[in-house]
């Protein structure tokens, strides 16, 4: 029977549910307090250039494939796909750096020359990370955390000392160059963890990485969330922005709605795909499944300090996607993980799409993105930013052997109170709830409130977690959830 289904956000995982909801036959309208659609997404244009203010890698396409197919499309009915020759680029001192091709044996290759027989392990550990990639990504996570005999099966069964080591220690036994180990640990980075504390499992991210490789869909990510969009639209969805949700409406322990801009809003199920700590705040107390404590005792993947440069020139030396792991890693992580603080010398990252994509700069000019990775929750000052601007352009110039900081023509910038702004963000986390062992599948927020029927909640804090193909997934997991207690 159709339901009224009132949907809050419309980030990834909210418009995957909404286009699943609405294909089983479901009225579904989108909430979205922001402007525009995209929740984290979204775009920056500005004097010709055009920036992703949020995700910029685009891996795993066969999860873009398999949500798309659900529909009979395929993701180029939408989009045009472009992969990455080189993937990325990692700087490690002056010059000094390690590219990585779009294919595995080139990869291989560039392994053995800087250390004899790590091409050999290289292919062994990605035989591995390749065997559970085909268990968790096309099986696991799309189980919707409520047991945890969810995760046994015959597969895992022979695979659960996995779950007890970790990534770190599992690379640095077959690699010494260190190199080697930090390209290696890098991809769980985007599960939010150290990979001290990243199960050895989780290495299916370096076949996500080497195996899949690195793609960019023309005019970038937005380009994906426009797609979503227009499905979703054609499905029948309703989308509403400036529509700020102040309140999810609960009588006799029964979600019936949402005060939205001051007026209610009725419906049979409400689905939030906001901050699921946000999201809790806007129910009574008792009616909230998770206290202030449960959430101060998580482990949060990082916030981030990003801008947004345009350059007058090309720049040179780098790639699409470039990273700059010349001081210690370690140092930084325990700035984000055991000791927030502001780091002093921080690993960052550096995006230039319009060294692939000439519709993200004009003719002759640059478009960089740059990220710092952070502690949830610092202090977030105009001084601070730019100091740490001044640093990493900085090394930027020295790493790459150029001078551009006369060469901006604008800077804009996003951090810790932006994302507590836009996007009611717990500590202004940017990815959500890192990926642990004891953050995983069924030992994550659940999909389904305890406490309210006829609540569900979806997004990068819940199953299966961070990422943008994991919130697609945790789209369609929250879809099911509802056609089965409906």
């Amino acid at each position: 029977m159709s339901k009224k289904i009132a949907i809050i956000g419309s980030g990834f995982s909210s418009l995957s549910a909404a286009c699943y909801l609405a294909k089983q036959g479901n009225d579904v309208t989108i909430y979205e307090k922001n402007s525009t659609i995209g929740g984290r997404a979204r775009q920056l244009k500005k004097e010709g250039f055009t920036f992703d203010i949020g995700p910029t890698w685009y891996w795993m396409p066969d999860v873009f494939e398999r949500f798309f197919a659900d529909f009979n499309k395929k993701p180029s009915d939408y989009y045009e796909l472009i992969k990455l020759s080189p993937a990325y680029q990692v700087y490690f001192g002056h010059l000094d750096f390690v590219t990585i091709a779009d294919n595995l044996p080139e990869i291989v290759t560039t392994f053995e020359s800087i250390e004899k027989g790590s091409g050999k392990q290289l292919e062994q550990f990605m035989a591995e990370a390749k065997s559970n990639y085909d268990i968790a990504i096309k099986d696991l996570v799309y189980r919707p955390g409520e047991s945890p005999l969810e995760l046994i099966t015959l597969e895992t069964a022979k695979k659960v000392n996995q779950f007890f080591s970790n990534i770190k220690k599992d690379v640095r036994k077959r690699f010494k160059n260190m190199k080697l180990v930090q390209i290696l640990e890098f991809p769980v980075l985007f599960l939010g963890a150290k990979p001290s504390d990243t199960p050895s499992f989780y290495n299916f991210m370096n076949f996500a990485d080497f195996g899949l490789g690195t793609w960019h869909p023309k005019n970038g990510m937005y380009s994906v969330i426009l797609a979503m969009e227009t499905l979703a639209r054609e499905l029948g969805v309703k989308i509403e922005t400036n529509a700020n949700v102040e309140k999810i409406d609960v009588t006799n322990g029964n979600a019936t709605g949402l005060i939205v801009n001051n007026k209610i809003v009725s419906s049979d199920v409400v689905l939030s795909g906001a901050d699921y700590h946000h999201s809790e705040t806007l129910l009574d107390k008792n009616y909230r499944q998770y206290s202030e404590n449960y959430w101060e005792t998580k482990t949060f993947a990082p916030s981030s300090l990003l801008f947004y440069v345009g350059f007058d020139k090309k720049i040179e030396n780098v790639e699409h996607h470039s990273l700059f792991f010349d001081v210690d890693f370690d140092i930084h992580a325990e700035a984000i993980y055991d000791n927030p603080k502001w780091p002093e010398e921080p690993l960052f990252y550096a995006s230039f799409p319009s060294k692939t994509d000439e519709n993200c700069a004009p003719e002759g000019k640059e478009a960089g993105i740059f990220l710092i990775p952070l502690a949830p929750g610092l202090e977030d000052t105009k001084e601070l930013r730019e100091l740490y601007f001044e640093k990493i352009i900085t090394r930027l110039e020295r790493l790459t052997d150029q001078k551009v900081k006369n060469n901006i023509i604008f800077k804009e910038s996003f951090c810790v109170n932006d994302f507590i702004k836009d996007y009611n963000s717990y500590k202004g986390n940017a990815y959500g709830m890192a990926n642990t062992l004891l953050q995983t599948a069924f030992l994550r927020p659940k999909l389904k409130s305890k406490k309210v029927k006829n609540l569900y909640f979806t997004g990068q804090l819940t199953v299966p977690g961070p990422g943008v193909p994991p919130s697609l997934i945790s789209g369609k997991l929250v879809a099911d959830l509802i056609k089965k207690y409906q």
